[in-house]
């Protein structure tokens, strides 16, 4: 009885063939899909294997890039110092030739400024020279009357050589103030930059190379001199003494101007 009740188990001769062909199908589709999804994962790891030697290029190309840069930094360093010391080289030339034209600016201006004043106390040099014929036809016209002759003249002869006396005066006081001045240098020691020996006076009373007689006066304008005094010098004293300082040595502006 329990033998009756039990089913009979299903083999494959029972399955409806209908149901096989649906089974196979399925399975197929299985491994298609099992095939595709093994097609994807190998081509996502394709992928980044492909995308992990892209990065690992691209780090070379970025190292090679850097390398380049460092080479282009040290050439455009090199560069650099060298326009810098180009630079240095120029500003320090310039430099010597800014001393140079200040100081020539500097001699330039200390010349105009000894030129212009030189042409202040020397512009009438030229007509201070001629004027000194005149001054010296006065004192002869002076000398000219002796002192018996003074004492003896009448009025008008009195007035007229004060009048010529004042003349003189007048004009020595107008020469000096435009910076001539006559020399008269009796009792000095003999200067040969403004004295000049006419002739020697035999007098052991005085010091040697005294001037004991004025010829004729001289003048100089400034330092210069116009005309040097002519003189008789005393010879056969006693020598200077050591304290008077010796003549300078002669001008040579003043010899040119003389």
């Amino acid at each position: 009885m329990a033998d009756n009740d039990r089913k009979p188990e299903t083999s494959g001769a029972d399955i409806n063939p209908g149901s096989r062909e649906n089974l196979r199908k399925a399975a197929d589709e299985l491994l298609k899909a099992d095939r595709a999804a093994r097609r994807r994962a190998a081509a996502e790891d394709a992928d980044a294997y492909a995308a992990f030697g892209e990065e690992d290029g691209a780090d070379e190309a970025e190292g090679a890039v850097f390398g380049d840069m460092d080479t282009d930094s040290a050439a455009a360093g090199s560069i650099i110092a060298e326009e810098i010391e180009a630079i240095q080289a120029e500003n320090s030339d310039m430099k010597d030739r800014l001393l140079r034209l200040a100081a020539d600016m500097e001699n330039l201006r200390r010349r105009t400024q000894r030129e212009v004043a030189d042409a202040k106390s020397f512009a009438i040099a030229n007509f201070a020279r001629d004027m000194l014929g005149v001054t010296d036809n006065l004192r002869r016209a002076i000398e000219a009357v002796t002192a018996e002759q003074r004492e003896a003249a009448d009025d008008v002869l009195k007035n007229l050589l004060e009048g010529v006396e004042l003349t003189e005066k007048s004009m020595l006081s107008t020469m000096e103030r435009h910076g001539v001045k006559q020399l008269a240098p009796e009792g000095e020691r003999f200067d040969p930059n403004f004295h000049q020996a006419m002739f020697e006076v035999p007098n052991p009373e005085v010091p040697n190379n005294t001037v004991v007689q004025v010829v004729q006066a001289g003048y100089s304008i400034g330092e210069r001199v116009l005309r040097p005094a002519m003189v008789g010098v005393a010879k056969g004293g006693p020598k200077q003494a050591a304290s008077e300082p010796e003549p300078g040595p002669p001008d040579a502006e003043a010899e040119k101007d003389a």
